[in-house]
């Protein structure tokens, strides 16, 4: 990897560093991905795992927080829900502020089976920057620094109805 000389070129337009992010953006989310199914266990299907990881990353969301993240109905993301919460992975309780209102958070064995997976796929993904010298290295976190500045955290869960 050439990190980018200003002296050789002085600026890259808006439009070409929106199309880098396109091309580059996905390649790096395909092998996050990978990795973290890789790690999930054989015991869980890939949008169960996916709903852990919703829920690791956003404690009290609601039902329908989570279904619409993941694409599902409200009804099946309940009967999910449910075989979660029979393995001891997710509980539901109400809202402290709303009874009418479910808040769903992982269990301490949810938080140990999200949580070794991420730990799994940090440990490739460092093995795979390895080969990277310390100054591309630098100019990787400094790019992600500059785009959790550009593009905030995630947005608010939004929560509708009951759920």
């Amino acid at each position: 990897m050439k990190l980018f000389d200003m002296e050789t070129n002085p600026g890259i337009s808006a439009e070409e560093c929106a199309a880098q992010l396109v091309d580059t953006v996905p390649l790096v989310t395909r092998t996050i991905r990978a990795e973290m199914r890789r790690h999930r266990g054989s015991n869980l299907s890939v949008p169960q795992f996916r709903t852990l990881a919703y829920i690791g990353r956003h404690p009290g969301t609601s039902l329908s927080g989570v279904a619409d993240h993941i694409g599902l109905t409200r009804a099946t993301m309940s009967k999910m829900i449910d075989r979660l919460k029979m393995r001891d992975l997710v509980v539901r309780q109400e809202a402290p502020d709303d009874r009418r209102r479910i808040c769903l958070e992982l269990t301490p064995l949810g938080l140990e089976t999200w949580q070794t997976s991420r730990k799994a796929t940090r440990t490739q993904l460092a093995a795979q920057l390895t080969s990277l010298s310390p100054e591309e290295r630098v100019a990787i976190v400094q790019a992600m620094e500059t785009l959790r500045r550009v593009f905030g955290s995630e947005p608010p869960v939004e929560e509708k109805g009951n759920g």
